[in-house]
């Protein structure tokens, strides 16, 4: 008897068990069919545009021509050189910034947040115009420099590699903040009193204690700064001045100029696919829980 009544309880845990999943995959129809208008069906039709050659058929010239034109080959080197520089100057200014922002108490540490937030309030676009009329030769900048006398010429800032970094640095220091702010908030201050009782000096408890706590922070910081650079498009287009030319640049290019959108799918392919390698690459170094300071 004891036995047929086990038998009953599992059928009938199975049962609700299969009501549960066909309820919860019920709720996640909307989301599914969302996810399929918007990501499937158009990373979809980039794929295939990729392969519409010039004449309307099926062909690699596409990507036969990154590999064989030196053009392409110098747009992907300054893709990625002005990406990884930014993400360098980045990780200079806003490491020290984010851990004295670390160390004072919630009330001061949230009126310096508002002016790391404050940005994301003023359109990228006008940001970057007003580095323009900051940088240019005649700028604000120059102006003060010669009429104190550090300089005597104007220094060409804008129009090329230095104009475009430092706009970009200033867009996106911000998105490195945020990520190790909150790592860093997260760490146990006890660990750095526990260090100091054995012996450590600050700087010694700093770098042996504090700074591998917060390379998960470090770590999801720099991954989006550098996945964003990649994609960049206005502030190069604008403090580069036409010689610094991305990705993003020539794939609006081919559009627009060329009508190309066999050569312009084919560059967004090529970028969507090492931005999914970088990902896959960063997730075997740090996890979502690490970077909240979970365990």
């Amino acid at each position: 008897m004891a036995l047929i009544d086990e038998h009953v309880n599992e059928a009938v845990l199975k049962n609700l068990d299969r009501k549960e999943n066909f309820t919860l995959f019920g709720l996640t129809v909307p989301y599914l069919f969302l996810i399929f208008f918007l990501i499937i069906i158009p990373v979809g039709w980039l794929f295939y545009m990729s392969f519409i050659g010039r004449d309307g058929s099926y062909s690699f010239e596409n990507y036969e021509r990154m590999v064989t034109q030196k053009s392409y080959i110098r747009i992907f080197l300054t893709t990625f050189k002005i990406s990884f520089l930014t993400t360098l100057i980045c990780a200079l200014l806003g490491y020290p910034l984010t851990y004295f922002m670390s160390q004072l108490s919630r009330k001061w540490a949230g009126i310096c947040m508002i002016g790391v937030l404050i940005p994301f309030w003023t359109s990228l676009l006008v940001r970057t115009y007003a580095w323009l009329v900051l940088l240019q030769r005649k700028g604000l900048i120059n102006n003060i420099a010669i009429d104190l006398g550090f300089i005597s010429e104007p220094i060409k800032f804008v129009h090329n590699t230095s104009g475009t970094l430092i706009g970009m640095a200033h867009i996106m220091l911000p998105f490195l903040i945020l990520p190790l702010y909150a790592n860093m908030r997260a760490i146990d201050k006890d660990c750095l009193k526990a260090a100091a009782n054995l012996g450590a000096t600050p700087t010694r408890a700093f770098w042996t204690v504090f700074f591998p706590l917060s390379i998960p922070g470090l770590l999801a910081g720099l991954l989006i700064v550098f996945v964003i650079c990649l994609g960049f498009y206005v502030t190069p287009a604008v403090l580069g001045g036409g010689k610094i030319i991305m990705a993003a640049m020539k794939i609006s290019s081919n559009i627009e100029l060329y009508f190309s959108w066999g050569a312009a799918s084919a560059l967004g392919v090529v970028l969507l696919v090492v931005t999914m390698l970088i990902l896959y690459i960063a997730s075997k170094l740090v996890s979502i829980d690490q970077i909240g300071g979970n365990k």
